[in-house]
């Protein structure tokens, strides 16, 4: 069974960064997709950015140049490195992974369709203040 862990999240003034890690287990597939969601009080929950297992990456488009998804070499956490952080940005953070035999066109479709996510962690709170 695949569980999702994240941490990193915290109260940081605009400008600043932070970088979100998303501890994996049960997670041995040879074609994987990994993604960043957020949800602000009241908004629906958005993709921020996906990764795919041959390396393939998808930002929404207010997090383009700013925010960085990737992987470790053991493959078991994935980050989300977050630069020039707006107070838009507030949000719970949720990791997520989907398995089995997603290709790299589905994995960057759910950054827009989180419901194809299969697993969800518990999420981490990243609060940016004027």
């Amino acid at each position: 069974q695949v569980q999702l862990v994240e941490s990193g999240g915290g109260s940081v003034q605009a400008g600043g960064s932070l970088r979100l890690s998303c501890v994996a287990s049960g997670y041995s597939y040879s074609r994987y997709c990994m993604g960043w969601f957020r949800q602000a009080p009241g908004k629906e929950r958005e993709g921020v950015a996906t990764f795919y297992s041959d390396g393939t990456t998808t930002y929404e488009d207010s997090v383009k140049g700013r925010f960085t998804i990737s992987q470790d070499n053991a493959k078991n956490i994935v980050y989300l490195q977050m630069n020039s952080l707006r107070p838009d940005d507030t949000a719970m953070y949720y990791c997520a992974a989907a398995v089995g035999p997603v290709v790299s066109v589905g994995c960057r479709q759910r950054l827009r369709n989180y419901r194809g996510m299969d697993y969800w962690g518990k999420g981490t709170l990243v609060t940016i203040s004027s």
